[in-house]
This record gives C-alpha cells, structure tokens and sequence, in this order.
C-alpha cells in the first residue's frame, strides 16, 4: 500500500524559499492559541469569582472564534492576507488586552465580560487554514505539500502542549491577565511577520472566487468534495476530546493521581506526533480519499480497545496507538480539501476542516460528560470510538473538475489546516478558542 520514500523529506520542506521565515512567524502567532484559553480562564475566574460565568464567557469567546472561521478565511481568499490578517490581528489583540484590563478590576459586570469575549473571538485571525494554503502555493509537489502539512500538524500539536507550560510559568510571576496580554503579543507579532513575509504574498486576491459560491455550479461540486475531509475532521474532535474526560474518570474509579491522567494524555500526544511525522515521510501509493476512511476506523477501534484496558500502562499504550491515527487523519483531511478547492475558496476550504475539528471537540467534551455519569467506562470508549468509524462512512466525492479547475498535481504552481492541527493536530485545555 506503500512505499518508504528518503526524499523528498522535512529538510527538504524547509529549504523552500522563504518557508522557515514564513512558518516560523505563523507559528509564533499560532502560540497564542495555545496559551489564550488557560490564561483567560484563569483571569475570568479571579475576576469574577465564578466558574459558572467564567464558563459562559468562555463559551462564546469559543464559539465566535470556531464558527465564524469560514468567514474570517473568505476575506483571507478575497483579500489577500495582508489587507486581511493584519487588521484580524491587531484587532483581536487589542481586545485581548481589554479584555485582561477589564479582568484585572474586580466586579467588571458578567455582560461586559461576556460582549468582549465574543466581539474578541469573532476576530480571530485564521493563521493555520492561511498557513497551509501558503504550503499549497509553495508546494507544487503533492509529496511535498503532504509532508509539509505532517509537518505543520506536529508543530500545532507541539504548540498546544507548550502553551499551557507557558502560562504556568507567566502566573507563577505575574498575575493570569498578563498571560493574557502575552497571548495578544504574540499574535500581533507573529501575524505582523507572517503577512509580511515573501512567501505570505503568493496568495493572492481571487478574482474569481464568486465561481465558486455559485448555486447548482461550482461551489454545489465542492460542497460535496468537502463533505466526506469535513465529517471525518468533527469525527476525530469528537472522539479525541473524549479520550480527555474518559482518562480521568478512569483515573477516579482506581484512585489514581492528576499526575496518572496528565502522562496517559500525554501518550496520546506523543502518539499522535510520531503519526503525523510517519505519515509525511511515507510515500502512499493510494489517493488521500482512500486513506482517509481507514485512519479515521483505525482511530475508533483503539479507542474502544482502550475502554478494556486493565489498568492505566495499557490504557496508555491503547490511547497512544490512538493517537497514531490522530494527525494523519487531519493531515489527510486537510490534503483532500486542498484537493477539492476551487480557485478563490483555498483558505475557506481549510477553514471548514478547522471549524469542524473545534466543533467536534466541544461536541465531545459536552456528550461524554452526559455519557459517563450513566454508562460503563468501557462502553462510553466505544461510543467515542464509534464516532470515529461512523464518520468514515461518508462517501469521498471528488469535486467536478469541469467547474472550473485542473487535477491535484498539475494545478499548481500555485496553492490549499488547519490546525490541527493541529494543527487534532492540538488541543486547548478548555477547547474554548480551538485552532484558528
């Protein structure tokens, strides 16, 4: 089914002309989604001394940031990233930093709070679907361009393991809104580097993207192209945020330590990384369509398996072996809606698997706390496993190439999470702001 391929490899990825700038700078903007939600969390709950109104606030900061990434990653397609991104970016860490002051006085009224955190949300900028689609342009080789995604998986899930370290360092010095304003930091920053980098200007404003939103043309083709990367990307968030709920209520009927659940997630983790680095560095001889469905069963049988775990080593090898399928899968999903994507819709297409992973990764967190207060632990991992497998059934449809654009390798030399991932390609401790 494959094949091991020496070259081309990461380094080769990186050598590209002006990639290492270009990702290194997303990257540093892209921190701050691994650093906002505990920091914000933490503020909101010192400030208002409610957990219930942090959770609210949290939730729409969450919720306009997750669901309105379509439309953040159009004006991305129609404007280009630097008349797009730049005004997002500064934007949003300005309300960040209203936000962290605003924490910072006790008695702030919850409706201000919760107002802000949803204008602050809703201008997110969308660095990761922006990010691959710079891959894409870069990239004319699909071995390239799917080591190049492996590549940017790992490093978001790097990044959501890092962030939260890095707030626990900030408030073991400073109060949590300084976190808060070191997240608005490093988005300004790293947006600032990025849009202005050479690689960032080969994506240029569609002039043509109205083709693709077109009723009956285009845009009908596409939506079924992108029916079965997106199904499958809210298939993994549902099953992975479950995994998180799950491993501590396994933990609690045995009696162990928040120290056991922090090295079982940290298993998925890692195995999820060395899933996403195995999987750029194979060279598949079957299409990302056809692959797709296996990683996303192969997902759900480990973790069902993992539901009969005698105790917490093996259920940390079950969980690992899960997370091997976790970063392909997205990367995977992340390849076919590059595949799938008419000219003018290139970051959006991305943008939908994104807003899909973050959707299904609340989704999850929400039904498996309803699921395991009333079924066995082993059952409630099969049901999160199921989600997986039954996502792999939707049917791979490639887009009508008759509306309006060529095949996957020869459209280039232009082109696309992500993120998930991480960019899961990764996870926010409180799945409030996801992967932008």
């Amino acid at each position: 089914m494959s094949t091991p391929s020496p070259r081309p490899s990461y380094a080769a990825v990186l050598r590209v002309p002006h990639a290492r700038r270009t990702f290194a700078a997303a990257l540093v903007g892209r921190l701050s989604y691994g650093t906002v939600s505990l920091a914000l969390m933490l503020s909101l709950t010192r400030s208002t001394g409610s957990y219930a109104v942090a959770g609210l606030v949290m939730a729409l900061f969450g919720a306009t940031s997750v669901f309105l990434s379509p439309y953040r990653a159009s004006l991305v397609d129609r404007h280009g990233p630097r008349r797009a991104l730049l005004p997002m970016a500064l934007l949003y860490a300005a309300l960040l930093c209203v936000l962290a002051a605003a924490c910072r006085h006790p008695g702030t009224p919850a409706g201000v709070l919760a107002v802000t955190a949803a204008i602050t949300g809703a201008c997110t900028p969308p660095l990761g679907p922006t990010m691959r689609a710079v891959w894409a342009e870069l990239l004319p080789d699909r071995a390239m361009l799917q080591r190049a995604y492996s590549l940017d998986g790992v490093a978001e899930e790097l990044l959501f393991v890092s962030g939260p370290l890095l707030v626990g360092a900030v408030v073991g010095v400073a109060p949590p809104a300084a976190g808060v304003v070191l997240s608005a930091l490093l988005v300004a920053v790293g947006t600032l580097a990025f849009a202005t980098s050479p690689a960032a200007g080969v994506l240029r404003p569609a002039e043509h993207g109205k083709d693709a939103d077109a009723p009956g043309g285009a845009g009908a083709g596409q939506a079924r192209a992108l029916l079965q990367p997106v199904v499958v990307a809210a298939g993994v968030g549902v099953s992975v945020s479950a995994v998180d709920l799950l491993v501590v209520a396994f933990a609690s009927e045995r009696g162990l330590g928040d120290g056991t659940v922090a090295w079982v997630l940290a298993a998925l983790s890692l195995g999820s990384a060395v899933g996403g680095l195995l999987n750029g560095a194979v060279a598949w001889s079957s299409s990302a369509r056809a692959r797709l469905p296996f990683l996303a069963v192969g997902l759900g049988l480990c973790l069902a398996a993992a539901g009969l775990a005698p105790g917490v080593i093996t259920l940390a090898v079950a969980v690992a072996c899960a997370g091997l399928f976790v970063a392909p899968a997205l990367t995977t999903a992340y390849l076919i809606a590059d595949e799938s994507a008419a000219p003018g819709f290139r970051t959006r297409a991305g943008a939908w698997c994104n807003t899909a992973v973050n959707a299904g990764l609340s989704a999850g967190a929400a039904a498996v706390g309803l699921l395991v207060e009333r079924l066995p632990l082993p059952v409630c991992f099969a049901v999160s496993g199921a989600v997986a497998v039954a996502a792999a059934l939707v049917p791979g449809r490639r887009r009508d190439r008759s509306a309006g654009r060529p095949g996957p390798v020869s459209r280039r030399p232009s082109r696309s999470r992500p993120s998930r991932p991480s960019g899961r390609s990764g996870r926010s401790p409180s799945g409030a702001s996801g992967r932008p």
